[in-house]
């Protein structure tokens, strides 16, 4: 199955670029320096000189992901990148495979909901073959009906093997629930009604009208020299036409007001995977800084609040976490969990008395102090590889950042006191404002459910989709 989604739960325990990239910040590294370049044809082009191992790593960015979907065809972002290596002008599926292979490179393409990404890696003595595959992979796809129809069919599959366990799609209906079905709530990989309704003549205009040269950054780190780097991007870029891509605009939803509750019915679970939050933030908050350190307390660490209560001191789940998912607009915050079909209502009603004693109590200068240490003593995850460089300073250009936010991150950091804590949890955790999605044994766990919210609504995991808006 080709669906961000089925990320969902490791998202749930590393959060997302941002989140992910507290560790980065934490070690008072720089980033290297790189160069940026504009190609006459309106490519952005980043380059990031990294001496250390003898390899090169190509990130690309499309600005245009899942929420360019158009309405019933949810999986087409995904869909158009997943066959960019499925078949070029000079090339079959398996020819370009094994070209790759043969140069011990990869080749990876992919959709979120804010963008489409391609990533490409090789040793620097195979630079100019690497470069020429995913130029021709990026500029000519042919989308053949035979690999459309294949992946089409393995993404549909996917989807309903994915229902098989609740961990893998709460999010789907979580994020389906709390922006009913339209932003970020649209399934970026599709649903099994979605993805039947893409034929191949979509895939192409999606191509036609997104995949352009300005509509594109690409982001090269690793081995290399830069004058010659720049030499051999224009031969292999520089062709490619340039013209302007449809712009789309996706209404930013902000929090939902009051409470309400969705029940997804799967008859043979005996564990309750739940969770509850709201519309969350940006990546480009300026509080984002100070939620990450009170979120580190609250529950994205094992020690946090919410892990010590949930796990450690009632034994109620194996885990429990809370993040933020800072996006282009406002993502999700969530509040994740699970537990056995008996205890879900004191699991709930444990997760909501430690939100509160958040609100009520804020944090103390010891607690503020070691989730300091903890945040600027992990190791750095995201500038480690030349791969993980080339990805960072791909997505700081999309979202309009710059180096700071690993230069400063530690003075920042720093810079978070009980003060500002207290401002950041009453603004951005929220506490009577809730959406309460549960997955499990409707017919055991949907008498604890009613006191949590008076809107309830409720779907059985068999049926068809997930959560597209309320009818």
């Amino acid at each position: 199955m080709r669906m961000p989604t089925k990320k969902r739960f490791a998202l749930a325990l590393a959060l997302t670029v941002f989140a992910g990239a507290s560790a980065v910040r934490a070690q008072k590294l720089q980033l290297p320096p790189h160069e940026k370049v504009v190609l006459k044809n309106g490519l952005t082009v980043l380059l990031l000189e990294k001496h250390s191992v003898p390899m090169v790593s190509v990130a690309g960015i499309v600005k245009a992901g899942g929420l360019y979907d158009p309405a019933g065809m949810e999986g087409l972002a995904s869909t158009t990148a997943g066959l960019l290596r499925k078949g070029t002008k000079t090339q079959t599926a398996q020819q370009f495979a094994g070209d790759i292979d043969f140069i011990g490179g990869t080749f990876e393409a992919d959709a979120g909901a804010d963008y489409s990404s391609f990533g490409t890696e090789f040793l620097s003595k195979d630079t100019a073959k690497g470069l020429e595959l995913v130029s021709d992979a990026l500029l000519h796809p042919t989308f053949p009906q035979a690999e459309v129809d294949k992946l089409l069919g393995q993404s549909v599959d996917g989807v309903k093997a994915a229902k098989d366990s609740a961990r893998d799609v709460i999010f789907q209906y979580y994020e389906g629930y709390l922006y009913n079905g339209k932003g970020y709530g649209r399934p970026t990989g599709g649903d099994e009604v979605s993805l039947k309704k893409i034929q191949r003549d979509a895939v192409v205009k999606f191509y036609e009208n997104y995949y352009t040269p300005g509509n594109t950054i690409l982001a090269v780190a690793g081995d290399f020299n830069p004058a010659e780097m720049k030499k051999k991007i224009e031969e292999a870029f520089g062709g490619w036409p340039g013209k302007m891509a449809p712009a789309v605009k996706e209404e930013a939803a902000g929090p939902m007001k009051g409470k309400k509750l969705l029940l997804v019915n799967k008859a043979d679970a005996t564990q309750t995977y739940f969770v509850i939050g709201n519309v969350g933030t940006s990546a480009t908050d300026p509080d984002r800084v100070a939620i990450e350190v009170v979120n580190t307390v609250f529950g994205s660490r094992f020690t946090s609040m919410l892990n010590e209560a949930l796990r450690v001191e009632s034994g109620l789940t194996y885990g429990a976490t809370s993040f933020f998912s800072m996006q282009k607009e406002p993502g999700p915050f969530a509040i994740y969990s699970f537990t056995r079909n008996e205890t879900t209502g004191k699991a709930i009603d444990l997760a909501l008395e430690v939100l509160k004693k958040l609100h009520t109590n804020g944090l103390t200068a010891e607690q503020l102090g070691s989730a300091k240490s903890y945040l600027k003593g992990q190791f750095p995850p995201m500038i480690e590889t030349s791969g993980q460089l080339a990805r960072l300073i791909a997505r700081y250009e999309f979202l309009g950042l710059d180096d700071n936010e690993v230069n400063q991150f530690e003075q920042r950091i720093d810079g978070v006191t009980p003060e500002m804590a207290k401002q950041v949890i009453a603004k951005h955790f929220p506490l009577e404002n809730l959406t309460f999605v549960l997955v499990g044994k409707n017919a055991e766990i949907g008498p604890m459910a009613k006191k949590f919210a008076e809107k309830q609504d409720a779907k059985e995991i068999s049926a068809l989709g997930f959560w597209m808006g309320a009818k």
